[in-house]
């Protein structure tokens, strides 16, 4: 063990079970967030099988719902004292417009509002260890996307690039004014692109849809693995490299300029304001 403990959301599979698997090699207590208790539990058992000299648990929660964000949350307060690395990696994307229980369309709703608040519920640990780091998992796809601040949650015509574009600059535009508003605080705040990653991501657990599409580009030599996916976030975790840096969007472990629109602090600052009445949150 080397005394740091990190949150992993979304730890069940692809990219952050691969992230918690690295972790936990390293020596870090993981704390894995997980929706399912079946798939958390799986998941568990295929960290250690894996072996390291840090440790794994579970955590259940939902990002999809604020009264379940609000209970795990809690439930982390009860169990440590401090996060030293903040892994916020679970997205979920869809072909026909889903809501969350709270009515938010589900892309927003679980990638950019469920990360918004829980990770400002757990801001007060992140500030509790010596040089906290927050790590967003973004993607390339946020240059599809603009905030639709008219109609956020997309009622009128939806489409899957729509959506996800969307939910991925939130998450870059989250990232830079959470680090404006904890500059002082000596956190490190930094999103990230993982690369064309084969993970399932997108695939309907119910129905099965999408795993021909799934099955098809796992063909294709240009998809990474999880785990090479996940290098960029393990960097940014864990790596002395970066220490301070922060504001800053990377890949392949390399900081990476940002299209305009990404980097526009008036709406980073009416996202942050839209979403803290969208949740019920206000940051102090």
């Amino acid at each position: 063990m080397n005394g740091k403990t990190a949150l992993v959301t979304g730890a069940n599979a692809g990219m952050g079970l691969a992230t918690t698997i690295e972790l936990v090699q390293r020596g870090y207590r993981v704390l894995m967030l997980c929706r399912s208790a079946q798939r958390g539990e799986q998941a568990l058992h295929q960290v250690e099988a894996a072996g390291g000299s840090g440790s794994a648990e579970l955590v259940l929660g939902d990002l999809g719902n604020l009264s379940s964000i609000r209970n795990f949350a809690d439930d982390i307060h009860g169990r440590v004292s401090h996060l030293d690395v903040l892994i916020n990696n679970a997205g979920v994307i869809s072909p026909k417009r889903q809501e969350t229980t709270d009515g938010f369309e589900l892309a927003l709703g679980v990638n950019h509002l469920g990360h918004f608040l829980s990770t400002n519920l757990l801001l007060d640990l992140v500030q509790a260890s010596d040089h906290g780091r927050i790590v967003v998992v973004a993607s390339g796809a946020y240059k599809a996307g603009r905030i639709h601040f008219a109609d956020p949650h997309l009622r009128k015509g939806y489409n899957v690039v729509k959506s996800y574009g969307q939910s991925k600059l939130a998450n870059i535009l989250f990232a830079r004014e959470l680090a404006l508003r904890t500059y002082h605080s000596g956190i490190s705040v930094n999103s990230l692109h993982p690369g064309a990653v084969l993970t399932q991501l997108g695939i309907d657990r119910g129905t099965g849809f999408g795993q021909g599409v799934y099955r098809a580009l796992g063909k294709l030599p240009s998809f990474q693995t999880p785990a090479e996916g996940a290098s960029t976030a393990i960097y940014l975790a864990d790596s002395a490299e970066v220490e301070g840096i922060s504001r800053e969007y990377f890949y392949r472990s390399q900081p990476q300029s940002l299209q305009a629109k990404a980097e526009d602090d008036e709406v980073a600052a009416k996202l942050w304001a839209w979403s803290e009445k969208e949740v019920g949150f206000t940051f102090k």
